[in-house]
């Protein structure tokens, strides 16, 4: 029996049915997403391991930008860089030596300097200053902004180490945040 109440969409009511609704929900979710060919599927497996990522990161970040990525922006906190140690470990290394076709920039987070990151990293295509991380909006755009030149935004994947960090993806209008152990994996050493 439908309800004739004000607001009432003229569907089912939610009393009962569970499975029912399940299936709703599954077939309305069916019906959003776009079939795409095998071809371009098989294609979008190979991006996402020339980028070292997992397909199904790679197809979200994709499907939520509507634009394939040009560039990794990594945090030095995600890249486990110090004063103290400004060296790359080997796992996170040869994980960074993986990505190919896709611009990889750094960030140095104070004490480190931009210059510092450049030579302990020469995969790096370049280093920035990153934000302090109780900077606003306003700072961190410019910044990152400043850090990409070119490139846009969208199509730019920030891996950080810190949830501070995770914010700068809102103010700099990136395409995504993934903590580094998920990018790198929990094994790599820190």
């Amino acid at each position: 029996m439908m309800a004739n109440l004000i607001g009432h969409n003229g569907g089912p009511t939610m009393e009962g049915g569970a499975s029912w609704r399940a299936h709703c929900w599954r077939a309305a979710r069916a019906r959003l997403l776009p079939v795409l060919p095998v071809e371009v599927v098989r294609l979008r497996v190979m991006r996402a391991k020339e980028l070292g990522l997992d397909y199904k990161t790679y197809a979200g970040v994709r499907a939520t930008t509507g634009r394939d990525l040009v560039a990794f922006l990594f945090s030095s906190n995600a890249l486990s860089l110090s004063v103290a140690r400004p060296v790359l470990a080997p796992e996170r290394a040869a994980k960074l030596a993986e990505i190919t076709a896709c611009g990889r920039i750094a960030l140095a987070n104070p004490p480190l300097t931009p210059e510092a990151v450049r030579e302990a990293l020469l995969m790096i295509d370049a280093a920035h200053a990153a934000p302090a991380l109780l900077a606003g909006h306003r700072e961190v755009r410019a910044m990152l902004r400043a850090a990409l030149g070119a490139l846009p935004a969208d199509g730019v994947l920030l891996i950080g180490d810190h949830g501070l960090e995770r914010d700068w993806c809102a103010a700099a209008r990136l395409a995504a945040y993934l903590p580094a152990d998920r990018f790198f994996g929990p094994a790599a050493a820190r």
